[in-house]
């Protein structure tokens, strides 16, 4: 393909509201353009770059014999509404009436639909197993979407879902997909963990991410310096390194004392002279879900942690089992609750639940508010001066914690999720009528795994994971084209002779070609090129061509060859293993 043939402007200086490098690499070369927030228009190169990812993904699937199917994007309510995902979604269900006032949401995500679409004709045990896969675009209605197509409002997405008679079948297939995705993403020779993670709102028992680490990546995740073990921040076990032992080997007496003006762990710790860690803060939650929780009475519940420990909100709604995150309640609230605002509250004498985290366990005569402004009481105890609830994991790990494994410790990364896979269990079956027929003629629900992959993330992710001052660096695989090569004289007839003949004979060898014809000068046409980022340029002007030093830049290393014209093909085709 030549310059002159497509649609494709360069930009020098990136928008203001392009973040993160790859989002602004995205745009100046021309890849994607914004339409509305979080909603893209996929250039031509762009574009070249997704449709080869998607045959990776293709390539890899029909190896572990998964059928690709295409689902539609707008769904009924009647299908959301089966699992009582209509409401469980919140916000983020884009949804609509039409005309005749039915309503209707754009596809987050097609569980639903994917059950619809095989539940009447999986029927008996010989049906199974199937493995159904689409790409197909998906809509989130994201609250501040960012970051280009990292944290989109639509975007492309693999999905696929594995429908199976038992457990053991299902965990079968989710096997089978964990060993594709790593196959795929092996395929980009990317730098990534898989991670345990969250399941979220999709449900399941078992799940893993696919991340690729960046520097810019939204995700924190741990990872052990001795073992594979490697855990999303959210769901990553908290194990200190030492285990605590208080100083204290008696209980006292509780005593109240004022504070005033200590509103923050911070102001507390400096006040008293006690370090964080070793105070206790009290949080509180509300229990009430669903789309109008204050229309019911309130029920809240505390959780308290060390005052230097962040709490983590997944922890918490998986403990309770619940859809989603808690929500804290509002200084009124907690008002309301503990009889005080928030800085002066704790846990003694309050009549709801109240959970523990884990670090507090074997602390003794501690600090917490006193529900009453502007007081503190000290010497307070466990089991003698409150009742807690239960003690459970509930604050986030951190960089320096033990390992869940071993005894090594764990180390801090960020990284973007790429891939996440779920064995879902008989959730949507159960909640859609998915049955069939056993060997013995009895009725079953069967089992179901969900695994997606983000194919326009993923395509950015790769450029923020490869790229330098000057551009993007194209894993070879999803490249938009291998070779660029920036034609510097272009009315010479005998240098035009031989760019098309050097393009046949790489083309030939499945190696693609991209012709920088534009009359610019040398140096625009190499920035451009840097900034594209193929993985191998070759300059070819009237002075290198006479004196037989034709330059092969290799774009990753930066490394440049002279050659002969007729070396170029092997040079290329060389760099290019």
């Amino acid at each position: 393909m030549k310059w002159s043939q497509t649609h494709l402007f360069t930009l020098k200086e990136a928008p203001s509201d392009a973040e993160i490098p790859s989002h602004k690499l995205m745009v100046r070369a021309g890849l994607i353009k914004k339409l509305a927030p979080g909603i893209h228009t996929y250039g031509n190169m762009g574009l070249r770059a997704i449709r080869k990812f998607e045959n990776i993904i293709r390539e890899e699937l029909e190896k572990s014999n998964c059928i690709e199917i295409l689902m539609p994007m707008v769904h009924p309510k009647e299908l959301w509404s089966e699992t009582n995902r209509w409401n469980e979604m919140g916000a983020g269900l884009l949804k609509f009436k039409n005309r005749m006032d039915q309503d209707f949401c754009l596809g987050a995500t097609h569980e639903e639909a994917v059950v619809d679409y095989v539940r009447h004709e999986l029927k008996s045990w010989r049906d199974f197993p199937k493995n159904i896969y689409q790409i197909q675009t998906k809509y989130r209605d994201e609250i501040r979407p960012r970051f280009g197509l990292m944290r989109g409002r639509e975007f492309s997405m693999k999905d696929a879902y594995s429908f199976d008679m038992d457990q053991a079948g299902a965990l079968k297939a989710y096997d089978q997909m964990y060993a594709a995705y790593q196959r795929i993403f092996n395929r980009l020779g990317l730098n990534y963990r898989i991670v345990q993670a969250d399941a979220g709102n999709i449900g399941g028992s078992q799940t893993h991410e696919f991340q690729l680490l960046a520097d810019a990546g939204e995700d924190a995740l741990l990872v052990s310096t001795k073992t594979n073990f490697a855990a999303n921040v959210e769901v990553c076990p908290a194990i200190d390194a030492v285990p605590y032992v208080s100083k204290e080997t008696t209980m006292k007496d509780i005593e109240k004392f004022e504070t005033p003006g200590q509103k923050t762990i911070a102001d507390l710790a400096t006040f008293t002279n006690v370090p964080a860690n070793e105070l206790v803060k009290t949080l509180f939650y509300s229990a009430n879900e669903g789309n109008n929780p204050k229309d019911v009475s309130l029920k809240a519940f505390a959780v308290l942690l060390r005052g230097s420990d962040e709490v983590n909100p997944i922890k918490i709604k998986n403990f309770l089992k619940m859809a989603n995150e808690p929500r804290m309640l509002t200084d009124a609230e907690v008002l309301e609750v503990s009889g005080a605002n928030p800085g002066s509250c704790g846990p003694v004498g309050l009549k709801i639940p109240m959970y523990l985290d884990n670090g507090l366990q074997g602390f003794k005569n501690f600090i917490v508010g006193a529900n009453e402004d502007g007081f503190h009481l000290k010497n307070v105890n466990t089991e003698k001066d409150f009742k807690q609830t239960a003690f459970a994991d509930l604050r986030m790990a951190k960089d320096g914690d033990k390992c869940p494994e071993s005894d090594g410790t764990l180390k801090s990364f960020r990284g973007i999720e790429v891939g996440h896979v779920f064995y879902l269990g008989q959730k949507y079956a159960k909640a859609m009528n998915g049955v069939f027929l056993d060997k013995n003629g009895k009725s079953q629900f069967y089992e179901m795994g969900c695994y997606g992959i983000g194919v326009t993330r993923t395509v950015q992710a790769a450029i923020e994971q490869s790229h330098d001052q000057d551009g993007i660096i194209w894993p070879k695989e999803i490249a938009p084209f291998h070779v660029h090569i920036c034609l510097l004289d272009i009315k010479d007839d005998e240098l035009k002779s031989y760019v098309e003949k050097l393009t046949a004979e790489l083309e030939a060898k499945k190696i693609e070609v991209f012709i920088d014809d534009r009359d610019e000068r040398p140096g625009f046409k190499f920035k451009d090129a840097d900034l594209l980022g193929f993985p191998v340029r070759v300059v070819v002007g009237r002075k290198g061509f006479d004196a037989a030093q034709l330059e092969v830049v290799n774009r990753k290393t930066k490394e440049v060859t002279k050659l002969a014209p007729n070396e170029v093909a092997a040079k290329v085709t060389e760099l290019l293993k």
